[in-house]
């Protein structure tokens, strides 16, 4: 008897291609609806669903897989006496590849869909079917992913059939992406007020927090991060430097996203989630060295971010420096960075491949988890609004506006000095505004002087502005929304410093 092979898709990427291989290869192919209209005009032999079962599709197509002669050929076991001499009797034959991929449901959710359009994509013949043939990955191989088609046909035209660890690995992706797509129909139904993650690629992690905690990381399924290893086409595989720890990656992440905040060339240096220093300038290894000097004593351990490709000459000024860098993060290599790279092999580099940003965040909280929007507010110019008599100048607004997008992936509370595209002082962390401002003046010393301060939060009193004052700040930028607001302004005005406020509050804890 000749293998069969079962396919039902939506998405019909490649699918006459792959059915045409599959048939030189030897098998049979069952197919339904548009997928065996694509699959015969092709040119293809191919069988309908209703001679198999005899039966036709029912109910608008609601029904037309779910049969004993097509579940059990994929479910029943091969070489178990009882089911063969069961299959033979009820006249099932073996159904040894099953395709599917599943009604377009999220594609119809983000469209506004609703109602009965939106429960028709709901696919309850695509999931059954992906289900039955993956429980039963011993025997049958199991696809819902276009992009395994090139894999298994190449295993099958070299080997007859495929291998064990691929349809085990296969029938794993399938309980993911039905996992994945019951979440979303739970969510959709209910309105968001049920939601799930679904996680994949667990990956190993050096240590946890501290190296006496364990740690995994997992990429939330059919979202990559678009993080790689340099040199490695999977998320952190590493060929190159000591694994990658908790903190690692926590702080790659902060480090990736406040530098994805400017169109500039930009560099960042990051300690314990916090900034220590960020540069913008034409040229990437000038931004990269501005970063460092605004607080060379921090950065040590340090991670860097660019989000320019990183060049030759930023990797010789990490190394002529001395500067001990856990990771570099940026969204390219140029090659004569990448073997120049090679003289720090512990140095941990990753490279962004895919720049988007997820538009929720998560955070595992009290047993339960919180969810919020990503903050991807950027401001501009036209967002501000001068509330005091000094006006600042042009010069002045851009140096506002970069502090500002550096205060907000500095923990609450969080205060920003910053002047020529660099930042002079950063506090942060702090439990009073005013010890933010201390401290940030403290790391900026004489580089305060003529600069500006950026506020995450309004200020509820106005020591905050006289400490800046005392140390030449020229200008703040705050949200504003305090009932002291007055207070603070006349302060400002009083002291000769220009003030703006943005409306929005930059919070980040």
């Amino acid at each position: 008897m000749p293998k069969r092979a079962l396919i039902s898709v939506s998405d019909k990427t490649g699918i006459a291609e792959f059915a045409a291989r599959l048939a030189a290869a030897g098998y049979e192919i069952i197919s339904t609806g548009g997928t065996l209209k694509a699959i015969s005009d092709s040119g293809v032999d191919i069988i309908a669903v209703d001679d198999v079962t005899g039966f036709p599709e029912c109910f608008s197509g609601r029904v037309k897989t779910m049969h004993p002669k097509v579940m059990g050929g994929v479910l029943y076991r091969r070489g178990d006496s009882e089911h063969e001499a069961q299959a033979k009797e009820l006249g099932i034959e073996s159904i040894d590849l099953v395709v599917v991929n599943l009604y377009p449901f999220e594609e119809t959710v983000a469209k506004g869909i609703t109602g009965d359009d939106l429960i028709e994509q709901i696919d309850i013949g695509g999931p059954t079917l992906l289900r039955s043939a993956a429980k039963n990955h011993k025997h049958v191989t199991v696809i819902c992913d276009v992009k395994d088609y090139e894999h298994v046909i190449t295993e099958i035209e070299s080997n007859g059939d495929t291998t064990l660890e691929t349809r085990k690995s296969l029938a794993t992706k399938v309980f993911l992406r039905t996992a994945a797509y019951d979440a979303n129909i739970t969510e959709a139904l209910s309105e968001g007020k049920n939601s799930a993650l679904v996680l994949e690629q667990g990956l190993e992690l050096r240590y946890g927090e501290n190296p006496h905690q364990s740690g995994m990381f997992y990429q939330n399924y059919d979202v990559s991060p678009g993080w790689k290893v340099v040199q490695e086409e999977k998320p952190f595989d590493q060929t190159q430097g000591k694994q990658l720890s908790y903190l690692n990656i926590l702080d790659a992440d902060g480090a990736w996203n406040l530098v994805s905040e400017f169109s500039e060339p930009t560099a960042a240096c990051i300690k314990h989630a916090n900034p220590s220093g960020v540069g913008t300038d034409s040229d990437i290894a000038t931004a990269f060295q501005k970063s460092y000097d605004a607080d060379r004593l921090s950065a040590f351990g340090v991670i860097v971010a660019l989000n320019r490709p990183c060049t030759k000459e930023v990797v010789e000024k990490i190394i002529e420096q001395k500067i001990f860098a856990e990771v570099l993060i940026a969204p390219g290599f140029e090659p004569d960075a990448v073997e120049l790279l090679k003289k720090r092999p512990k140095l941990r580099v990753i490279e962004v491949t895919d720049p988007q940003r997820l538009a929720k965040t998560h955070r595992t909280m009290m047993g339960g988890i919180l969810v919020q929007d990503t903050d991807t507010k950027v401001l501009t110019k036209d967002d501000l609004t001068c509330v005091t008599t000094v006006k600042p100048t042009d010069a002045q607004i851009a140096d506002l506006l970069f502090a500002w997008h550096v205060c907000k992936h500095a923990k609450s509370n969080a205060i920003v000095f910053a002047k020529d595209g660099i930042t002079t002082g950063i506090g942060c962390g702090q439990t009073s505004r005013v010890d933010s401002t201390i401290i940030a003046a403290r790391r900026a010393g004489e580089r305060a002087k003529e600069s500006v301060m950026a506020s995450d939060a309004f200020f509820p009193f106005a020591d905050s502005i006289e400490t800046a004052a005392e140390n030449g700040i020229v200008a703040i930028i705050q949200p504003g929304g305090s009932i002291r607001d007055e207070e603070v302004i006349a302060k400002a005005n009083e002291l000769g410093i220009a003030m703006v406020t943005t409306g929005f509050r930059a919070f980040k804890h």
